[in-house]
């Protein structure tokens, strides 16, 4: 039975998740954040689902922690907030695949049991890039920029810190 690690702060999407996990065959052991996933005592974990957005922050910078601390085959980072510049970063800091929530049950479960490569967005025949998407990346290149401080990010874009708020909490537009 493998063990899987889950780290995300959203209580309701933790426990159906775990319950479902559970029901395929996998040992989760799900917390609601970093800290107490990090004092978890079992070494041999194979699987570590890591939400991006722990409360205010990011958890971008704990994906080498996790991979060192745990050395998981895969360490799968689940995202609201999906952007081709934080899936970049991502995979550059050792994440092995990128979600976006909602994520289909079905889709989780083939890349847990490796039945599918590595998330890649769909090939799509050539099409234009709406403005609410050129916005949307760029934000969240800003918001990298400032390791996710809203504050910082708000002040660089030129724009309310409420306002910067009220858009990130929108789905990704795509």
């Amino acid at each position: 039975m493998s063990t899987l690690l889950m780290i995300d702060d959203d209580d309701v999407f933790r426990e159906l998740m775990s319950r479902r996990l559970e029901h395929e065959g996998f040992r989760v052991a799900a917390f609601a954040s970093l800290e107490a996933a990090e004092a978890f005592g079992e070494e041999a974990v194979e699987v570590v689902l890591l939400d991006l957005m722990l409360g205010p922050e990011s958890s971008l910078g704990a994906i080498e922690r996790l991979n060192r601390r745990f050395q998981p085959a895969q360490l799968v980072v689940l995202t609201g907030y999906a952007s081709i510049a934080t899936t970049v970063e991502a995979m550059k800091r050792g994440a092995t695949n990128y979600l976006a929530k909602p994520v289909a049950f079905s889709q989780l479960l083939a890349v847990l049991r490796d039945d599918a490569a590595p998330s890649s967005p769909p090939a799509e025949a050539a099409r234009r890039v709406t403005p609410a998407e050129l916005e949307w990346e760029h934000i969240q290149r800003v918001l990298l920029e400032n390791d996710g401080n809203i504050s910082l990010t708000a002040r660089a874009l030129g724009m309310h810190r409420r306002t910067l708020q009220r858009k990130l909490k929108k789905h990704s537009p795509f």
